[in-house]
């Protein structure tokens, strides 16, 4: 037979679903590994589902998504970010904020065209630019300094091949939120260097530590800055598979025509539950990131407690600890940990070369495990000491 797709055939299974699925075999284990609320669908969007459901709405939306959800998405933009989008040609909901990332970088490049990825960065965020024909090119972040922009490199890397920077903020697998400032600087940078720019901002309701920059807010960021939200994180309706795109209308346009030959719609009854969301579903939102956050303190000051240095996570419901003193990498401290004590973590190498020497935990888990799991985690490092 002829050979399939070299690309595809070249990217490695997903090193987050690797652990996810040893650790589904097992009754006894603790997963701090996928990156999902433990919180149910809040029961309001929940029966907005169930009534939309019953009165048939099982059939195609337009392909740019239900009009009701593209007016209260954007108007919920204009008013928390002071970000103006019409929901006729600037926003297309997709289905989830994976396609809307794959969308966008099919738009954005043509084959062999760069795109820079700070490191360490989401799983799918490299394949999906190689997917799309272009050139991933990492550069790097450091707990040193809370995984922040290092301009000096991502500029230091711009080649005349470069067409796009993405990043995510708040940041899986880390936590980091970047700063407003250093976040103009990079507006500033793609200006200069007339680069597009990718904003993954699904975590932007879960900030603990300040206020977050929504980066198409910033002046001279919009005209070129592709906008990714939706609603799997704060809203826990992963599984319901919304998302959005909100970008300058020659991009989201495209993104539309490609959208409707590959994914035609977002699920009718999700989008419906998407407004009831929107609609109502703030104070659920509230109380949703508050326990995150009561969780985020007790599991950081625990990670501290047992000997693992790790930074302070500003958002999102990742901590992303040092397991250098552990004396093992990655791969054999997250295997160890599960095979011998029934924590499941994801090893940090799986991000990026910068994300050697740490694990990602996911704190999006009941406070009771959390802290079984931290005296798993303490007798674990014990034996390796």
């Amino acid at each position: 037979m002829k050979p399939l797709n070299s690309v595809i055939s070249a990217c490695p299974p997903s090193g987050i679903r690797r652990f996810f699925d040893i650790a589904a075999q097992r009754a006894d284990v603790i997963s701090l590994g996928v990156g999902e609320p433990d919180f149910v669908t809040p029961w309001r969007v929940r029966e907005a589902g169930i009534f939309a459901l019953e009165h048939g709405a099982t059939t195609y939306t337009s392909n740019a998504g239900l009009p009701r959800l593209r007016e209260l998405i954007c108007a919920e933009l204009a008013e928390r970010y002071q970000v103006d989008y019409a929901p006729d040609g600037n926003c297309v909901i997709t289905a989830g904020v994976s396609e809307g990332l794959d969308l966008t970088l099919r738009v954005l490049l043509e084959p062999g065209e760069e795109v820079i990825v700070p490191e360490p960065c989401y799983v799918a965020y490299q394949p999906c630019v190689s997917f799309a024909g272009g050139v991933p090119v990492p550069v790097p972040t450091s707990a040193e300094d809370g995984f922040r922009l290092r301009l000096d490199v991502i500029e230091a890397a711009v080649t005349e091949r470069t067409k796009a920077i993405l990043i995510g903020s708040p940041a899986n697998p880390t936590g980091a939120v970047q700063t407003r400032e250093d976040l103009a600087a990079l507006v500033a940078l793609a200006e200069r260097h007339d680069l597009y720019l990718i904003s993954d901002e699904i975590y932007d309701r879960l900030t603990y530590t300040g206020a977050h920059t929504c980066l198409p807010s910033l002046p001279g960021a919009m005209e070129r800055t592709v906008l990714l939200g939706g609603f799997s994180k704060a809203h826990a309706m992963t599984g319901w598979r919304v998302g959005y795109l909100c970008a300058p209308r020659p991009i989201a346009d495209l993104a539309l025509r490609m959208h409707q030959y590959t994914m035609l719609c977002a699920p009718h009854v999700s989008q419906l539950a998407a407004v009831e969301a929107l609609q109502a579903g703030g104070s659920d939102v509230d109380e949703m990131v508050a326990d995150y956050d009561r969780r985020r303190r007790v599991f950081v000051k625990g990670l501290r407690g047992i000997g693992l240095e790790c930074p302070e996570p500003g958002g999102a419901f990742y901590a992303f600890p040092s397991i250098r003193s552990s004396g093992l990498d990655s791969e054999t401290f997250a295997e160890r940990l599960l095979h011998a004590h029934g924590v499941a973590v994801v090893p940090g190498n799986v991000f990026g070369a910068p994300g050697e020497g740490h694990i990602r935990c996911s704190y999006a888990t009941a406070l009771p495990l959390l802290e079984e799991a931290l005296e798993r985690m303490a007798r674990f490092l014990g034996e390796c000491r």
